[in-house]
């Protein structure tokens, strides 16, 4: 089913893409009815009563996004893309094909958060201007090894794709969207070492190409519904976090 009947609400800070951009993504993509609560008037105290308790404590989110999909409350990224995924015509038919899509995702999950860590890589509670020494080395780090390593893993699984040109074959999935979105997001904070690294990452850049090309997505991405990366969110844009690694001697 390509889009839902269903309107959802998903509840997400304002100002920021964050974790819910990839929520945003796919429902755009699908051609979803929903509403980005917390941007409307009154919204920031929508968000903050779903954030409260409620009747049934055992399912009371932890931090945003919150998607709600008629009496569900659902949180956590993954989970409300896996929940969405057969919903929107993003995820496959089978339970194998579910958990794959559902394991890439969670792997992208973990990359955005070793990209957020290079600029926070002593804690949250602390100033970027607190910690920049250690971003600095942690930036290192995450451009000649981590970054490369994820990107790589993706390449590869693209490059065994022998039927399509998307992660799990010839359909575009939530977590083909959300690699586009890591992709943009560290074409953001690190211009230089994604165009360094992107020499050996050929199938992954062009996944990201034609993601931005999907009618609906190039639409979205040039609306004011897509709220431009900044320094508030996942991915910031430091110039001395993407100095060149050193070589090895």
């Amino acid at each position: 089913m390509r889009g839902s009947r269903n309107s959802y609400e998903l509840y997400y800070w304002p100002q920021i893409q964050g974790r819910g951009e990839f929520v945003r993504l796919a429902l755009e993509d699908a051609g979803a009815a929903y509403r980005d609560v917390a941007r409307e008037p009154g919204g920031m105290r929508a968000l903050e009563r779903v954030l409260q308790a409620q009747a049934d404590a055992s399912a009371l989110p932890f931090a945003p996004p919150v998607l709600r999909s008629g009496k569900l409350l659902i949180a956590q990224t993954a989970l409300i893309l896996h929940y969405l995924g057969p919903r929107l015509g993003l995820a496959p038919a089978t339970d194998a094909g579910r958990l794959a899509v559902l394991q890439h995702q969670l792997t992208l999950a973990d990359l955005a958060v070793e990209a957020h860590d290079t600029h926070h890589p002593i804690g949250v509670q602390l100033y970027y201007e607190d910690q920049k020494p250690e971003s600095r080395r942690r930036a290192e780090g995450f451009l000649a090894q981590r970054m490369p390593k994820f990107l790589g893993y993706f390449e590869r699984v693209l490059k065994a794709q022998r039927s399509g040109h998307y992660l799990l074959g010839r359909s575009c999935t939530y977590a083909d969207l959300s690699l586009f979105q890591c992709v943009e997001g560290l074409r953001y904070a690190f211009p230089n070492g994604l165009k360094q690294a992107q020499r050996k990452l050929p199938r992954v850049m062009d996944l990201a190409a034609r993601v931005a090309e999907r009618p609906r997505l190039a639409a979205y991405l040039q609306s004011p519904r897509r709220i431009a990366f900044n320094q508030h969110g996942l991915f910031r844009r430091y110039p001395e976090l993407d100095a060149a690694p050193a070589k090895k001697r």
